[in-house]
Parts: C-alpha cells; structure tokens; sequence
C-alpha cells in the first residue's frame, strides 16, 4: 500500500503506516521544527545584545554575551544547514517541501 491510499483510509488505527510514509513524517517534523529553532536563534542573538549592553564593561558578562551570541549565530547556521538538507531530501525523494505555508 502506498502512502497516500494509507492517508486515505477512514480507520488508521489499527494498519501500521507503510514505509512509504517515511519521507511524509520527516517532512511534518521539519517542517515544524525549522521556524521554531530559527525564531529560537533570534530571540537568542537578541538576548546577546541585551546582554553586552547592560554588561556595564565587566568582562565576565561581556564574555558571556560574546557566548550566547557565537552559539545563537551556529544554532541559526544548523537551521539553515537543516533547511538546505531537507530540500535535497525533497528534491531527491519527491516530497513536497512547504514551510509555514511556503513552498521551499
């Protein structure tokens, strides 16, 4: 059975979805998981700035802004990397790829 006459059927509960469905669940979990983590990585990149400038010049704190900020930008680039990489699963697999609404 293909995935989408599984999708199709009125009682799901008690058939094991197919293998077939594999490329569908990956593309739900993306396509959830990667405006999340950005939003994640800005809201954090915006928090650094906050941070350096109430820091007031003690080094610890301007060291702990300088922290938050290096791992929000590499959290936003695994995002990005995560984003390309599943648009060559999509491409490859031929699963739509939408994102919020947005065909990518």
């Amino acid at each position: 059975m293909d995935c989408q006459t599984f999708l199709n059927l009125p009682n799901k509960a008690d058939i094991p979805a197919p293998l077939s469905c594999t490329t569908y669940f990956i593309s739900n979990i993306v396509s959830a998981a990667v405006p999340l983590a950005g939003v994640a990585a800005i809201i954090l990149i915006i928090w650094s700035g906050i941070k350096f400038l109430t820091s007031g010049g003690d080094p610890l704190k301007v060291e702990g802004a300088k922290k938050t900020l290096t791992w929000a930008v590499v959290g936003l680039v695994i995002v990005l990397m995560a984003f390309v990489i599943f648009k060559i699963f999509s491409l490859v697999s031929g699963v739509n790829c939408t994102i919020l609404g947005v065909q990518c």
